[in-house]
């Protein structure tokens, strides 16, 4: 769990006086940005650019069930759909269109790394007591890019289960880690697109079977081989840089789970 900051404070504030959250954020969107990402403009179906490809990585975790958002920089029926999720999931105007409530609801959600309030590189970072990006098929920079992605999912699907802590045990793995566990040999952990879960306050199966709605193509969980301890979640489908073909592949057969869901 995170450490709030004196930022996130103050959106909090801005946020629960409606009109005067319009207001602030309207005139002066900078004094609610952190070190990460301020948005300009409002955004709404047709726009296109950097503003909304950062915005689609925030998002990316409200796809609907078996649904994904891409990340290319175009606001279409795709993303707004996801935005409407996001903003009934926090108590916002469900318009879909991204404006000052929700890019403050944003910058409370984000620190100034842009990770997601509560999930971080830390978490995320390579596994069998290593650190860093390097190491697996990928430049550092991409998979570092791809594990933004994953938390920004996580963050989705923690909500999704009442806010409740989500655990990761295993993150990004650089091939020689992925060896020692015995992973795949072309896992989606190599690419920063994995994370193994476990939580105390939820079962796997409610895990499992809420990662369906949050832009995971690759779920496996209690009654998958070697799955019965931890839900292993994934970004397969969206992956164009392995040698596995882009599709959704679930299956957590106690829980209900399978590729026909």
């Amino acid at each position: 769990m995170r450490v709030h900051t004196l930022k996130r404070a103050l959106v909090a504030c801005a946020l629960a006086l409606p009109g005067a959250a319009i207001a602030v954020v309207a005139a002066a969107p900078a004094a609610h940005a952190d070190g990460c990402y301020t948005w300009q403009r409002t955004l709404t179906p047709g726009r296109s650019g950097e503003d909304v490809r950062q915005l689609q990585i925030r998002v990316a975790g409200w796809a609907g069930s078996g649904g994904i958002v891409r990340i290319d920089g175009r606001y279409g029926a795709e993303t707004a759909a996801a935005v409407r999720r996001f903003q009934s999931a926090y108590g916002l105007r469900s318009d879909g269109v991204a404006g000052p409530q929700t890019f403050a609801k944003l910058y409370q959600l984000q620190d100034d790394d842009c990770t997601p309030a509560h999930f971080s590189y830390t978490e995320l970072d390579d596994g069998c007591g290593q650190t860093g990006w390097t190491g697996g098929p990928l430049p550092a920079g991409e998979t570092r890019a791809n594990a933004l992605r994953t938390m920004w999912k996580l963050e989705a699907l923690r909500r999704s289960l009442g806010d409740r802590p989500l655990n990761v045990t295993s993150g990004f793995r650089d091939l020689a880690c992925n060896r020692q566990v015995g992973g795949a040999s072309d896992s989606q952990h190599l690419y920063g697109n994995a994370a193994d879960l476990v939580s105390r306050s939820r079962s796997l199966c409610d895990v499992a079977r809420a990662a369906r709605s949050h832009g995971f193509s690759g779920i496996y969980g209690p009654g998958y081989p070697n799955h019965d301890s931890h839900v292993h979640v994934d970004s397969r489908r969206e992956n164009d840089r392995d040698r596995t073909r882009n599709t959704t592949s679930w299956s957590a057969p106690d829980c209900g789970v399978g590729a026909a869901d």
